[in-house]
């Protein structure tokens, strides 16, 4: 049975780390396909339901990669074991209808598993797997995407030595000519108008999904609005951080229009008129496509934190991120890609499974953000005593 490279070996492999990409030809896996294929040291094949669609993606990247056809609903180990894959990387949502098939199968096969899930139950569950991870001697982490990857790295920086934690507020804002994935859009829709467990106001309280609508700042951005959004985060940053008062993720839409009229369709739902608005994906889509030449292509992110700093003082602090040109979509990839460094130089720390959080530091992504001209600033401030 083969073994993966020992974990805490650190240095490139002679041999190329051989990594496996599942939903290859969706918007997020060609972005990561993209920055795979450019890694020295890194063997990529390119893994989705269609040969027609890898054979193009394949030609676009050069023709550097391997390819195969395989659902991942439906994966074995002997799949995984016949490419030689050491890495499974799974891009292919909508993470919350997934099954763990794929997890399964990487274990057995003994390959390690990453995932760019934002299914809040689903990156909950993967701690299961931990026991069996840990006796194969493969690292299993989901949610390596903007969140709870990236997130928790921006947190981890910010709160260095902070004695409290007050508030957490995180946000994320696409600009609106950015492409819209059919698992993306279902996985908005799956929690649109449902009942959302969030922790407010000292406490654990239920809001509507795509509800608790506000205007907000996106420092290079401008004000735009902004709905609860159940991701990953609303369990994990009051698990590890501990605030006193609230923890709370956002997202938005860059259109008043389309924003609005998202949170009045989740009326719907909210009024058991629908049991879920997730069947609608298809014409929403379309409908937002239509949409599509209005808006720019700007998108950006915000991180705020508030409480006692290492001093002991109030504190406040923001982190936010700008994307133009287009490459908001590219952002979700680059923990898994930052990941797939870490396998192939040996510093992605011991195996085992759960939620990719404490894994990457902000600085794993500083050279893609280069690359990509993607802009970050950072601006903390004392707060008056309370």
């Amino acid at each position: 049975m083969r073994r993966p490279k020992p974990m805490d070996e650190p240095g490139m492999s002679a041999a190329p780390l051989r990594v496996l990409l599942i939903g290859a030809t969706g918007v997020f896996g060609s972005r990561l396909a993209e920055g795979l294929a450019r890694e020295p040291g890194i063997a990529l094949i390119l893994a989705g339901r269609t040969a027609a669609s890898l054979n193009r993606l394949k030609r676009a990247s050069g023709g550097a990669t391997e390819a195969a056809v395989l659902d991942r609903d439906r994966i074995v180990a002997d799949d995984l074991r016949g490419l030689a894959a050491d890495v499974a990387i799974d891009a292919a949502g909508p993470f919350q209808e997934s099954g763990t098939a794929l997890i399964e199968a990487a274990i057995e096969a003994r390959c390690h598993y990453l995932d760019l899930a934002d299914g809040r139950a689903f990156v909950a569950g993967i701690r299961r797997f931990d026991a069996a991870a840990r006796a194969a001697g493969t690292l299993v982490l989901s949610g390596a995407s903007s969140t709870p990857a990236l997130s928790h790295a921006v947190l981890d920086r910010l709160t260095a030595g902070w004695r409290g934690i007050d508030t957490i507020r995180v946000a994320i804002s696409p600009g609106n000519r950015a492409p819209r994935g059919l698992a993306v859009v279902r996985a908005i829709l799956s929690y649109t108008g449902q009942p959302v467990r969030v922790f407010r106001d000292g406490g654990w309280t239920t809001a509507p999904g795509w509800g608790l609508t506000h205007e907000r700042e996106f420092p290079g951005l401008g004000r735009r609005l902004a709905s609860l959004c159940e991701t990953p985060d609303l369990d994990l940053l009051v698990e590890r951080y501990r605030p006193r008062v609230a923890a709370e993720f956002f997202a938005g839409l860059e259109l008043a229009l389309l924003h609005r009229g998202l949170a009045f369709a989740g009326f719907a739902v909210r009024l058991r008129i629908l049991p879920s608005l997730a069947p609608l994906a298809r014409p929403m889509r379309f409908l937002a496509a239509l949409l599509e030449p209005f808006g720019t292509d700007r998108g950006g992110m915000v991180v705020e934190v508030a409480g006692r700093d290492a001093a002991g003082r109030p504190a406040r602090a923001c982190w936010s991120l700008v994307a133009a040109g287009g490459v908001g979509p590219t952002i979700p990839t680059l923990p898994a890609l930052a990941l797939a460094r870490r396998l192939r130089d040996g510093r992605a720390g011991g195996p085992g499974a759960g939620p990719c959080v404490g894994r990457l530091d902000l600085d794993d992504f500083a050279a893609d953000f280069a690359r990509h001209g993607i802009t970050t600033q950072t601006e903390t401030q004392p707060l008056p005593p309370m």
